[in-house]
């Protein structure tokens, strides 16, 4: 079985025996890691090598289909774990050539750190009216997160640029405590930017939802494929619609300070297999 070390090394001695004097840069260093950081904790990845097979392998995780990248020699699981995950081992079920076959892997505990925001009293106690627009909206949101298409081409790195410039304000995980009551844990990266600052595609990837939220402000979601989707919220413009298909670096709204926030921002949230993980492990 030829693996990537036999297919670079291949290259080499056909370039050499073909009297090329050097390879060029791209093909004499190993090509970067296309995919995700490992990191087997809530809110984090669980990368898994599934080893040959003549077609993509398929598994689920919590219930969800789990991305699976790579070709006939070598596929990889990426795999989403929720920040809800309890640690302990998690037993898979993976279908290929017709066969079942048994995988696992074991989730660590990780310890987020507290943070204390002081927000507008009315986005933490909240009007009749405004719990029930909440509730609409995350009704609609979960059909959103719902999204599965087909996973992106198997040459595609998952590796990202940050959307916008900035300094990091807030990270993944954070346990939130606004206005002295506890709530949800941080489910992204936020980066504070100047209202106005566009913001620019990490990937390539089709809008999926365009909109205004109560906790979110503006808010767009893209959707790249095989259940990996990313989301933008807090914007002052949103310069695409449901639909459109944005470009890896093209700009597609504007940081803002919308909804439930103490200054201009970008939060950007990334999903695998219905689950918010860490956005520093794609950077």
């Amino acid at each position: 079985m030829k693996t990537a070390f036999d297919r670079r090394h291949l290259l080499q001695w056909m370039t050499l025996a073909a009297g090329a004097s050097a390879l060029p840069s791209w093909a004499a260093r190993p090509a970067a890691d296309p995919w995700p950081d490992d990191s087997r904790v809530p809110g984090g990845i669980a990368r898994l090598s599934l080893g040959p097979a003549s077609a993509r392998p398929t598994l689920s995780f919590n219930d969800a289909p789990v991305l699976v990248l790579g070709d006939m020699i070598e596929w990889t699981a990426i795999i989403g774990i929720p920040l809800s995950t309890t640690p302990g081992q998690y037993p898979l079920q993976v279908q290929a050539d017709g066969q079942t076959r048994e995988k696992s892997f074991t989730v660590t505990d990780k310890k987020y750190v507290e943070q204390s925001l002081k927000v507008s009293p009315k986005t933490v106690d909240l009007s009749p009216e405004d719990n029930a627009r909440y509730e609409r909206e995350a009704a609609h949101l979960k059909t959103v997160m719902a999204t599965l298409s087909q996973p992106l081409p198997m040459t595609s790195s998952l590796r990202m640029q940050v959307p916008v410039p900035g300094r990091r304000s807030s990270s993944f995980g954070l346990r939130r405590v606004f206005n002295g009551q506890s709530r949800n844990p941080h489910s992204g990266m936020d980066i504070a930017s100047p209202t106005g600052t566009p913001v620019k595609a990490p990937l390539p990837g089709k809008v999926i939802d365009v909109g205004e939220y109560f906790f979110n402000g503006g808010t767009v979601w893209l959707d790249h494929g095989g259940g990996l989707l990313t989301m933008y919220c807090h914007l002052s413009q949103m310069d695409c619609k449901v639909g459109d298909m944005i470009q890896a670096g093209q700009a597609f709204c504007k940081v803002g300070a919308t909804g439930r926030v103490t200054g201009p921002h970008l939060h950007w949230s990334v999903m695998l297999n219905r689950a918010m993980v860490d956005p520093a492990l794609f950077i």
